[in-house]
């Protein structure tokens, strides 16, 4: 049996601070937590920034600088940093980190989509920041940019230039076809790391069926042997994860995505989750890759040709 990546979104744009204590957002915090996950077993650390100031999601490379460094020091997995950024952002804003710090692996988010959290705004709570229940509001009426001019770029700039692989993030079918099209023009490279997203108000439900449908249209439009990986928001993490791990894939866990350890009681930690996930897959009798094996399994430039 092939060796299971586990990637960990450390923080991110998705949710805000307030809705949990332990979502890091300080820079020694992203650091920490970085760390502890990459102990427990991450192999992968998908990261974003905050600015220290209010919490805000930040594309200011000075903003990532106050913790990557930390982390590269501090572990030795894969360090991928975010194209996606907030969904507020402009492209260049998007960009400016991975332009700067050169990473080996990005994320690239493979179409345009409404991008609907406000039914998070729903429920009474104290927010630590100004911004966040205006946000939360404001996103029925939010799409997140992607054009096919915008993923040429950053497939050009971040791939063809700077040598970065992609975490390909796919949040619907058509998704799927507009990979089929980049590596149709010669964009791609081999080898294809797919994530399925699923659980956003805009893109796929997380449902077992579609995901069985989306491992099938895989196959299909890229070959057997793309590698993918499954994350789903919220309750269905755990689940659609160890479903597409019997299905081959890889699993995507960490409080960007999930902020709880149960029914309303949260995850004190991105490590606990990762530490969670590691026992299922190991009961299952996966054994987790080394972010040396996952830097060969993904064709990665290695650690030493960034500029972290």
């Amino acid at each position: 049996m092939p060796k299971t990546i586990i990637s960990c979104a450390i923080t991110g744009s998705i949710h805000t601070p307030s809705m949990s204590p332990y979502l890091p957002w300080r820079p020694e915090d992203i650091a920490a937590q970085a760390i502890g996950a990459a102990e427990a077993g991450a192999t992968i650390l998908h990261l974003h920034a905050r600015d220290p100031q209010n919490g805000h999601p930040s594309g200011d490379p000075e903003h990532f600088r106050a913790f990557l460094p930390m982390i590269a020091q501090g572990c030795d997995a894969v360090i991928n940093l975010t194209t996606g950024g907030s969904a507020i952002m402009t492209l260049d804003d998007r960009l400016r980190a991975a332009l700067t710090f050169e990473p080996e692996m990005c994320s690239l988010n493979m179409g345009s989509m409404n991008f609907a959290l406000y039914p998070m705004a729903d429920k009474p709570r104290e927010w630590l920041f100004d911004w966040e229940l205006p946000f939360l509001q404001g996103s029925d009426d939010l799409v997140f940019k992607n054009t096919p001019r915008d993923i040429a770029g950053i497939l050009s700039r971040m791939g063809q230039e700077r040598r970065a692989r992609f975490e390909f993030e796919c949040y619907d079918i058509s998704h799927l076809y507009m990979l089929r099209h980049f590596v149709d023009r010669g964009l791609v490279q081999r080898p294809i790391f797919v994530q399925f997203v699923f659980g956003v108000l805009g893109g796929m439900g997380a449902d077992p069926d579609t995901l069985d449908h989306m491992i099938a249209l895989k196959d299909k439009l890229l070959g057997e042997d793309t590698l993918f990986s499954v994350l789903a928001a919220g309750r269905h993490q755990v689940p659609m994860a160890l479903r597409g791990a019997r299905r081959g894939g890889h699993v995507r866990v960490g409080l960007e995505d999930n902020l709880y350890r149960t029914k309303g009681e949260l995850a004190e930690s991105n490590a606990e989750q990762v530490r969670t996930i590691r026992g299922l897959l190991e009961e299952m009798g996966h054994e987790i890759a080394t972010p040396a094996e996952a830097r060969a399994m993904l064709g990665l430039k290695g650690a030493d040709r960034t500029a972290i």
